[in-house]
């Protein structure tokens, strides 16, 4: 019998050394809803008002859609995500 692909260990994650890479990975839907186009609309947004010499804002989104991919791809999101809604909730006393 073959293994599950969510029971053969770490998520396989697609390249992302490049802005190219990046781009791709989120068209084929690696992160979350909508990233593609937010990731796009942010980096226009970026290059528009960055300085030629100083792309650190262009840096700082690509860190962050990689780690937005990562988050997605993680087995254990979904449900470290729920644990955290239910533990707020119960320090808030708010049933469900």
């Amino acid at each position: 019998m073959t293994a599950h692909l969510a029971d053969s260990g770490p998520p396989h994650l697609p390249a992302m050394r490049t802005i190219g890479e990046l781009r791709a990975a989120l068209t084929m839907g690696y992160g979350f809803p909508g990233d593609a186009d937010d990731f796009e609309a942010e980096l226009a947004r970026e290059i528009n008002h960055a300085d030629p010499a100083d792309l650190s804002g262009v840096v700082r989104l690509a860190e962050e859609f990689r780690g937005r991919i990562i988050a997605r791809q993680d087995p254990d999101f979904d449900s470290a995500v729920a644990t955290a809604i239910a533990d707020i909730r119960a320090a808030r006393g708010i049933a469900r």
